[in-house]
């Protein structure tokens, strides 16, 4: 089953995020996919506000787990587009994020192939130019794959 939308602008993105996070309940896990640039962390900025998140978010891309634990649930924020080995997960103690009481939403999720457990739920998110010719963006939830 999938849900596709169109997002317009960066206030769609946040949005669209926010709407998002009524879908998330603890030990679930989110695969969020797309190219660079394509707006995964203003998504998960959004997801992050509507979980009631007010401080910055910023991508893990070199740090590769931002924690966010303060919340009413454990939440983690995995950017994987850095991580040279999928091995390298095992010695950071990925598995132990991943428990029935955290929601964890991972970017490039391919690169940990092999060291990930499967997701509940996929997102997609595609910057194309809309009827117009304006850049905007598809997202794309899957709960199948």
């Amino acid at each position: 089953m999938a849900e596709e939308y169109w997002l317009v602008d960066e206030a769609a993105t946040l949005a669209a995020g926010k709407a998002f996070s009524k879908q998330l309940t603890p030990g679930i896990t989110v695969y969020l996919q797309g190219q660079l640039g394509a707006g995964k962390t203003t998504f998960t900025k959004g997801v992050l506000r509507g979980l009631g998140h007010s401080g910055s978010v910023k991508s893990p891309t070199y740090t590769l787990v931002e924690p966010y634990e303060t919340l009413s649930v454990a939440f983690y924020h995995f950017d994987l587009y850095r991580l040279g080995d999928a091995e390298e997960l095992d010695y950071i103690g990925i598995r132990d994020y991943f428990d029935a009481e955290s929601i964890c939403l991972i970017e490039w999720p391919e690169k940990g192939q092999g060291f990930l457990p499967e997701a509940n739920l996929w997102v997609e998110l595609q910057a194309e130019a809309g009827e117009t010719g304006t850049i905007g963006r598809r997202l794309t939830i899957r709960s199948e794959k």
